[in-house]
């Protein structure tokens, strides 16, 4: 018997990155600022994570202006709403699965 944990997705297991995509998920857009306030995170934290989500094209990134008045806003892709439930569905079979016990997956040493 061969037993093995649900597979858990880690690019969305990260919780800042996990708190950008639920957030992104419920909203139609959001802005970085609006983003930097709601999950507390520091600018060039939140940046790094949002290139990361992007680049695995789970977020479209608009941006505007420049330097100082530059204005991003993000929004999440199909493809990263498609991650999102597959993420919620593993950590939910995660919970739920039996693991078994070591007797019952390992043959003894006496045979």
């Amino acid at each position: 018997m061969s037993f093995k944990f649900a597979v858990i997705n880690p690019l969305l297991h990260s919780e800042l990155r996990l708190k950008i995509m639920v957030a992104l998920d419920s909203l139609e857009s959001a802005d970085f600022v609006y983003l930097c306030e709601i999950t507390d995170s520091a600018r060039g934290n939140l940046s790094v994570q949002i290139k990361t989500l992007r680049e695995a094209g789970y977020l479209d990134v608009a941006k505007s202006g420049v330097g100082r008045l530059s204005h991003t806003v993000c929004r999440i892709t199909d493809k990263g709403k498609e991650a999102l439930r597959a993420y919620e569905r593993s950590l939910r079979n995660l919970f739920s699965e039996e693991v078994p016990s070591r007797e019952s997956s390992c043959p003894s040493a006496a045979g």
